[in-house]
């Protein structure tokens, strides 16, 4: 098992009450159907428009299956904006069963702050999505439905459908002149 060093501020979450909650593990087996995890510094103008969509997005899929359930976990990085403020007002809104906010004690780049919000998470799918919107977020539904190909595909001969897995998306297509080539 990996070691993950946590501060002891940020071995909790804080509800839309204000209530200290104990940050989950990974470890745990998964209440929910999804979790959103969303690296974020500074990314207070940003954060919104992200939120927004995907929590549009996430609230009319469970209204369509209402066994569907999910979690938007925002990971302020050690931001010196008001993005904590910002991703809180989320929280009020929708709960903090359905968003939480982790916020770091000091930056630890995307890579640390991702790594965070997984180990935080109570998925048994989780999605990382950028703070700054730059990928359509109703897109989780192709990445879903490759899955489930994956899962059905003959040429495999261990069924994946209790095996770990993970998707890698790139937006370097949305790029003109993309470095990678």
């Amino acid at each position: 098992m990996p070691n993950l060093h946590r501060h002891e501020k940020e071995k909790f979450f804080v509800t839309a009450e204000g209530r200290k909650e104990s940050v989950p593990s990974i470890h745990d087996p998964p209440t929910r159907e999804l979790s959103v995890v969303v690296p974020s510094y500074n990314e207070e103008e940003r954060l919104p428009l992200m939120m927004d969509e995907a929590l549009d997005y996430l609230e009319k899929r469970q209204k369509r299956d209402p066994s569907f359930t999910y979690e938007v976990i925002v990971v302020d990085d050690g931001s010196k904006d008001q993005t904590t403020k910002v991703a809180m007002k989320y929280c009020k809104k929708y709960g903090s069963d359905k968003v939480r906010v982790l916020s770091l004690v000091k930056n630890r780049g995307k890579g640390g702050a991702v790594r965070m919000g997984v180990f935080s998470s109570r998925g048994r799918k989780i999605l990382m999505a950028d703070a700054d919107g730059a990928t359509k977020f109703a897109d989780i539904e192709k990445v879903e439905e490759e899955n489930v190909s994956l899962n059905n595909n003959s040429l495999i001969s261990v069924p994946l459908q209790n095996q770990m897995a993970i998707s890698c998306g790139s937006r370097a297509h949305l790029e003109k002149d993309s470095i990678a080539k």
